[in-house]
């Protein structure tokens, strides 16, 4: 008999406590920081198996940037982590404006080919400026 997703599996993920993301004081205006995090991992809450790929966080700092040390805590805490991709790249987004409040953030999620098909999911907060964001190939 074919299981079938439930509300269940729909809202895996997006309450479990994670780490906190830390925020250092921002000195400077009008720059962008893109940070590439090439072994995301987590799993899928219905089948179980681990899921994979890159998670790109772009984002124009306001009085704070993100410490590093705390996102890679963050990010490692996913890989025990029920979670689908879709809701993985919004929670992600989420849990970066609360902490590091940028004027603007995209958080992109490009995933490992699993049964032949390939998904890239992409989230943003705030007014994007795509002009400046062509300068670094996105």
């Amino acid at each position: 008999m074919k299981q079938r997703y439930t509300k269940k599996h729909a809202a895996a993920g997006l309450k479990e406590k994670l780490p906190q993301l830390d925020v250092l004081p921002n000195h400077f205006k009008k720059y962008t920081v893109t940070i590439v995090i090439p072994e995301y991992q987590s799993v899928c809450p219905k089948t179980g198996l681990p899921d994979a790929g890159t998670i790109t966080i772009e984002y124009e700092p306001n009085r704070y940037f993100v410490e590093l040390k705390s996102l890679k805590m963050y990010v490692l805490a996913y890989r025990s982590l029920g979670i689908f991709y879709e809701n993985a790249v919004n929670r992600i987004l989420q849990d970066f404006v609360r902490a590091v409040k940028p004027r603007w953030a995209v958080i992109t999620g490009e995933f490992n080919p699993r049964g032949g098909m390939r998904s890239t999911v992409e989230a943003t907060h705030g007014a994007v400026d795509r002009t400046d964001r062509c300068r670094h190939g996105h």
